[in-house]
């Protein structure tokens, strides 16, 4: 019999009604697990997460905060082996892809429960010193930031079940606010034994977690002031939360981190032949294929030189046509599948709307698939795309095909290339690969407006650096325009959402008193 996972709300278990929503294996198309939070009442559990979890958390310091994140990681990585499993058969990636969710959310977690153990025993955050506002100086003001009192509603993505929940959760918690977490249906299997694991281990407050999982019907509506969205998925959604009635007529704060084109540039001194074209050419071919290209840093759009397009885009397919697909239980595959057959047909339908005007300069065979069946698994072969002027074009500036799909495009100059990049009208994160400082600092002022992060690649750091699509939380995760305009991540400056920060102005001995319960903003990032 298939197993209906429980949602957890109220600080109690509870079986959605129904017969649920089926979950799939997206390589061999069996049934795994079914979800339903139908009947779930919504409205009390979103009131028992703010009155039990947010005042059990707000009594604790940051330091002891920090600690529970710290006990999570260790919960969390004592059941890795059953997470990778679950990643395998639901999300189809290989045990390196599953690697990025898994061990990244462990990751920024550990990294979260490091800075948070440097706030000690403080209860709010102190930004600047006091300004006077009198001649006597008696009477002065200062900004404090205090802990929201709501609850923090994630609306999760299905490319990322692990990370997706815990680079969230963890400057959520430790800022002292309750989490209520919404996966994307199609891969929540793993997102809920995630929790399960975290409630069974009694590690945090009751009412500091909770998991709804197989609806959205509700969510916002059962939302009050002060109480904080995150979300991650298409702008459309975006753009549909973000209007509701109750979010604007309560004001409630959201962050978002939606579509995104990002860039690959390579400078114009990146002549083939040179260690900059080939990191160029490593790093998007990665990109192309780690977890089959469904990750919203994923490199879009390839400009480089007119000069060089044709070696770049020769060499480009060179490396792609070395990567094995398949089933990830073979050792043999470098690339899984996609993570359902409906995103499968998201795909086809992007890479049709992309190839009215892009031609196809390389795709991978079905044929070529190792130990799958095309007709069963949600498998999409790699693609690269390519056009011949990238002002023409329209749909590669704005049609973003979730999947192992890149299209080159060529540019005149420098200046053309940033024109390019910011068609995107707002990303996630662009790279550039150059051995010419002078560009690539350029390139930063160029740019930054444009991007949540910039990802520059010289000879000297081919063997360190960390990837352009690799989010790491030292660095800003959000980007602005179409990216949503959201910061996830970016050390303790990410506690900033969950926080309020208040003048306070009052005698100065007042303000001493009340810095004596601060630690100052925003700390170490580090």
């Amino acid at each position: 019999m298939i197993q209906l996972l429980d949602n957890y709300l109220e600080g109690r278990w509870q079986t959605g009604t129904g017969s649920g929503t089926p979950l799939f294996d997206p390589v061999l198309g069996t049934e795994l697990v079914r979800v339903s939070g139908a009947g779930l009442d919504l409205a009390a559990g979103f009131a028992f997460a703010r009155t039990r979890g947010g005042a059990a958390l707000r009594a604790l310091t940051y330091g002891e905060r920090s600690a529970q994140l710290a006990r999570i990681a260790e919960v969390l990585q004592g059941q890795r082996d059953a997470y990778y499993d679950i990643a395998l058969r639901n999300s189809g990636t290989t045990r390196n892809d599953s690697a990025v969710d898994i061990d990244g959310a462990l990751y920024t977690l550990t990294q979260y429960a490091r800075w948070g153990a440097k706030l000690g025993s403080a209860r709010c955050l102190a930004d600047g010193a006091p300004v006077k506002l009198g001649k006597d100086g008696s009477f002065q003001s200062a900004h404090f930031l205090t802990p929201q009192r709501g609850l923090a509603l994630f609306i999760n993505a299905f490319n990322f079940p692990a990370w997706g929940l815990w680079e969230k959760a963890a400057p959520a918690l430790l800022s002292g606010v309750p989490v209520v977490v919404k996966p994307a249906t199609a891969t929540a299997w793993l997102t809920q034994r995630m929790v399960a694991d975290v409630i069974a281990a009694g590690v945090l407050p009751e009412g500091a977690l909770a998991i709804v999982c197989g609806r959205s019907e509700g969510l916002i509506e059962a939302l009050q002031p002060f109480d904080l969205v995150s979300f991650t998925g298409s702008a459309d959604t975006a753009r549909t939360i973000s209007s509701h009635d109750v979010v604007l007529r309560h004001a409630i704060r959201m962050n978002a981190e939606t579509d995104s084109l990002n860039s690959a540039l390579l400078g114009p001194d990146a002549a083939p032949g040179s260690e900059a074209f080939a990191l160029m050419v490593k790093e998007v071919a990665r990109e192309m294929t780690v977890k089959a290209g469904q990750k919203c840093t994923a490199i879009r759009r390839v400009l480089v030189p007119q000069a060089h397009a044709a070696a770049a885009t020769e060499a480009i397919a060179a490396a792609l046509a070395a990567v094995k697909v398949g089933n990830p239980r073979n050792e043999s595959v470098r690339m899984g599948s996609l993570a359902s057959r409906a995103q499968l047909a998201a795909v086809r339908d992007s890479l049709a709307a992309l190839t009215s005007e892009a031609s196809i300069a390389w795709a991978g065979r079905s044929a070529d698939l190792v130990d799958a069946d095309p007709a069963i698994g949600a498998f999409v072969m790699p693609h690269l795309l390519k056009v011949d002027d990238g002002d023409a074009a329209q749909r590669v500036h704005e049609v973003e095909a979730f999947g192992p799909v890149a299209t080159v495009v060529p540019y005149r100059d420098v200046d053309h290339a940033y024109a390019l990049a910011r068609r995107g009208c707002g990303s996630l994160v662009a790279s550039a690969y150059s051995d010419d400082p002078a560009f690539l600092a350029q390139a930063a002022l160029e740019l930054g407006h444009a991007h949540g992060r910039l990802h520059f690649v010289t000879p000297a750091v081919g063997k360190t650096h960390t990837g352009h699509g690799n989010v790491m939380p030292m660095s800003l995760h959000g980007g602005p325009g179409r990216a949503g305009g959201g910061e996830e991540l970016g050390g303790l400056r990410a506690l900033a959402f969950y926080h309020q920060r208040s003048a306070v102005q009052a005698p100065a001995d007042v303000l001493a008193k009340l810095a004596e319960s601060a630690a100052p903003w925003p700390g170490e990032t580090g």
